[in-house]
């Protein structure tokens, strides 16, 4: 069982690393002995509502808004919620594939010659580094 540490809660966008970013309710939670963000994320038109832990290591920035300006932000970012994948969803996915997969591989139109013929074009000379020595 978690408890909620309601000391914060505010209406956030947080920047993430990874250069990705996240909008929604925040408030911090202790899991497993740990402290975490969580972000519940509003419904959008895009996604419905979900909930994210985030550890600090996670976290480059925390931005208090409003509570329109992060529903505004959570429907233009849309970082979506995880989805469900187990064998199942993965056979689906590998099946719907398998026309692309099973498609012939197309061959380039060059000759094996031209892939190392790059040393005899003009301006390109060699170092002692590139033959060998140092």
């Amino acid at each position: 069982m978690s408890e909620t540490n309601k000391s914060f809660k505010h209406w956030c966008i947080v920047e993430l690393f990874g250069h990705s970013k996240i909008a929604g309710l925040c408030t911090e939670e202790n899991i497993a002995g740990t402290n975490m963000l969580r972000v519940d994320v509003p419904e959008t038109k895009k996604q419905p509502a979900f909930t994210k832990y985030y550890g600090s290591a996670a976290i480059y920035a925390i931005n208090p808004v409003d509570e329109q300006t992060a529903r505004i932000a959570a429907e233009n970012i849309g970082s979506g919620q995880v989805q469900e994948w187990n064998a199942d969803t993965f056979i689906d996915k590998i099946n719907s594939l398998k026309p692309v997969l099973d498609a012939p591989i197309k061959e380039h139109e060059f000759e094996d010659d031209d892939l190392f013929d790059d040393d005899e074009e003009e301006g390109y000379q060699t170092t002692d580094r590139s033959e060998g020595g140092y």
